[in-house]
Parts: structure tokens; C-alpha cells; sequence
């Protein structure tokens, strides 16, 4: 069962990344802005607007999945990994910097996240 979970995070984080970097090249095709056919055309011209879609269906139906499975304190915080995860997508992709604030906070996401799935585990020094 446990296997299985991991598993289930591992598909969520992966849609989740696909649909975070879909919307990114999605958002910047998007630009400028009008509000005419021509605009909606280029929109749904782009690969980023497909694999946003393809991303947040993906990881809808995951999510959905686990809640049946895993305890839902560490489901959720996990379900924000994608977050620690983006980062280095988006520094090699996007050529975006990141800072300090943005490196403490995924620390403490990770930091979070794992305080969470050691809460639960028998054996564990909380249990």
C-alpha cells in the first residue's frame, strides 16, 4: 500500500510540474492580450496550453485518487511540493533567478513535508 502511495505522489508531482510548466509557456504565448478570435487561435495553437490542461487533468484525477489512500495531513502538504520543484525548471528553462526567500521557503516546504510523513510512521519518535 505504502509503495503505491509513493507512487500516486510521484504521478501527482510529475502533472503538477507538467501543468505548471504548460501554463508558464502558455502564459507567455498568451502575450499581448486582445480580445479577438486571432488571440484565442494563437492560444490554442501553443503546446504550453495542452500540456496545462493535460497537467491539471492529470494531477486532479491523481489527487483525487490518494485522498482515498493516504492520510490527509502529509497528502496535502506534499501535494505543494511541485512548488521545490518548479524552481530549477524554471531557472533552466526560463532563465528565472532565485534568492534567498525563495530557497528558505522550498526548505521549509521540504522541511514540512517531512515533518508531517515522520508524524505518522510507527517507530518514529513522535509515534
Amino acid at each position: 500500500m505504502r509503495r503505491g502511495i509513493t507512487i500516486g505522489f510521484a504521478c501527482l508531482l510529475g502533472f503538477d510540474v507538467l501543468a505548471q510548466l504548460g501554463f508558464k509557456l502558455a502564459g507567455d504565448a498568451a502575450l499581448p492580450v486582445e480580445a479577438d478570435i486571432g488571440w484565442l487561435l494563437r492560444l490554442l495553437s501553443q503546446p504550453g496550453t495542452y500540456m496545462a490542461i493535460i497537467g491539471y487533468l492529470g494531477a486532479f484525477l491523481t489527487w483525487m485518487s490518494l485522498l482515498k489512500h493516504a492520510p490527509i495531513g502529509p497528502a496535502f502538504a506534499a501535494s505543494h511540493l511541485e512548488v521545490v520543484v518548479v524552481m530549477p525548471f524554471a531557472v533552466m528553462l526560463f532563465g528565472e533567478t532565485v534568492h534567498g526567500p525563495q530557497l528558505l521557503g522550498a526548505v521549509a516546504i521540504v522541511a514540512g513535508i517531512l515533518c508531517l510523513a515522520m508524524e505518522g510512521n510507527p517507530g518514529s519518535p513522535t509515534a
